[in-house]
């Protein structure tokens, strides 16, 4: 069943990204399908899609028609123009993770040259 209910939530949110455009009304709806159905089977929205409505009201965004991306110290802003609500990512982890993976390529680098 909980594979149903995320194969369903993928579809859905499929269709509001492409509904956006033509009826952002409907894409809303479909969002808000989406979490019943994530609070009914008890399961979490899929990793990609978690990102793509508000917290705050629950509608779609749609980056530069509904809501704008920020990069401010270490964090991701994405603000949603429907409630004005902003909602604050870290990034500074996988900041890190680029940053010890470029010292290792180095440090690999200069091993084989030696």
């Amino acid at each position: 069943m909980i594979d149903i209910a995320n194969e369903r939530m993928n579809i859905l949110f499929s269709m509001a990204k492409k509904e956006f455009s033509n009826n952002p009304n409907r894409s809303h709806r479909y969002v808000s399908l989406a979490r019943k159905i994530s609070k009914k089977y008890n399961t979490k929205i899929p990793e990609n899609w978690r990102r793509s409505y508000c917290k705050n009201c629950y509608k779609f965004l749609n980056p530069s028609k509904n809501s704008s991306v920020r990069l401010f110290d270490g964090e991701v802003n994405i603000k949603c123009h429907e409630c004005n609500e902003v909602m604050k990512i870290p990034y500074k982890k996988e900041k890190k993770e680029k940053r010890r993976a470029k010292i290792e390529y180095y440090a690999i680098k200069k091993r084989n040259n030696e």
